[in-house]
């Protein structure tokens, strides 16, 4: 029932956005000349959610603000914390009036070069994804009313939306603001980045042996963990279990071979975001890598590719050095990113 009510709330709030604005097509959608990592494309943006600064710095405030939530007592940092790459601690993180769903709640790192938003890629812009956590019963259970009451309340938004949008404070702005805050939390200097561009001291040996492995045909982790951002932004079920109670992308689809399946997630600061895997039922990456490496649960739409690997102590313990190379120290410490 819960997840019925979820569904839902989701289906009403990308109506909502649709009929407001949506970037839907291709053609929606230009390149920002916000700076980004060497070796990375430009961030993709909807043509009508400019980068400025000025907005970035009000996505940051509302980021950070709890009086979004229903209860006044949930902000997106609650659940999306910068110490932990932007994710939660929990392996299901509570909501507003402390309800929990089904699923961890995911690392905000390069959310702008996903193609599509949460676990089941329901959503089909940051915005969307936004204004769907904004609204949902177990996450922030708010809704646009009380928001833009909120912000028409509060002495420093009126003086902040018309510096920004031109306009007094709306939802629809503030869920602007906060997609563009989102959008320029880029990470790209972990030690790995450093080496690929040429330090040939950034990675140690263990390291340097997880990397050739991690990318390897044996252990094949690059064939879904691929690209700068170490995801092929498609989903996939790899036998975490033999019965799914949270359908994953079926919700989306209708289409029964997508029962199980959920979005590869980044694995940039994979150190720092555990618990793992779509429910956080994993609880240490070494806990992640045995399932790989023991080929995962029987299930009917599991990955054909995940298998037995046979994998030794000793290389589980290099893949798990390489991983923690992905961390991003800048990232995580940087003040532009923190608590206003």
């Amino acid at each position: 029932m819960r997840w019925i009510l979820v569904a839902l709330t989701a289906a009403l709030a990308a109506g909502w956005w649709s009929c407001v604005d949506h970037p839907g097509t291709t053609s929606d959608i230009t390149v920002s000349d916000y700076p980004v990592p060497e070796g990375f494309p430009p961030i993709p943006i909807p043509r009508d959610n400019p980068i400025t600064s000025e907005k970035i710095a009000l996505g940051r405030l509302l980021f950070y603000d709890g009086r979004l939530s229903r209860n006044g007592d949930l902000s997106c940092a609650s659940c999306h914390r910068q110490s932990h790459a932007f994710a939660d601690t929990l392996a299901v993180s509570r909501g507003s009036d402390s309800e929990t769903g089904l699923r961890n709640a995911p690392a905000l790192v390069n959310v702008a070069y996903s193609s599509a938003w949460f676990w089941d890629g329901r959503a089909r812009s940051i915005e969307e994804q936004i204004l769907g956590a904004l609204t949902s019963p177990i996450e922030m259970a708010s809704d646009t009313v009380q928001v833009a009451q909120l912000l028409a309340r509060d002495e420093r938004y009126r003086q902040l939306f018309p510096q920004v949008f031109g306009t007094a404070p709306s939802a629809r702005d503030a869920i602007r603001a906060l997609a563009t805050f989102c959008r320029v939390l880029i990470s790209g200097n972990s030690r790995y980045d450093r080496y690929c561009r040429g330090d040939s001291s950034a990675l140690s040996g263990a390291e340097k042996r997880g990397m050739a492995l991690f990318f390897s045909s044996r252990a094949g982790c690059s064939g879904c963990h691929s690209g700068p951002n170490f995801t092929d932004n498609t989903f996939h079920s790899i036998g975490i279990h033999t019965h799914y109670y949270d359908r994953g992308r079926y919700y989306v689809t209708g289409n029964e071979g997508d029962i199980g399946k959920f979005k590869t997630p980044t694995l940039r600061n994979v150190a720092l975001t555990a618990p793992y895997m779509n429910d956080g039922t994993l609880a240490t990456l070494d806990e992640v890598l045995e399932h790989y490496n023991t080929g995962g649960k029987p299930f009917v739409n599991k990955d054909p590719r995940i298998r037995p690997l046979g994998l030794t102590r000793q290389e589980l313990d290099d893949l798990r050095a390489f991983l923690q190379a992905l961390t991003d120290s800048a990232f995580i410490t940087n003040p532009a990113f923190a608590q206003p």
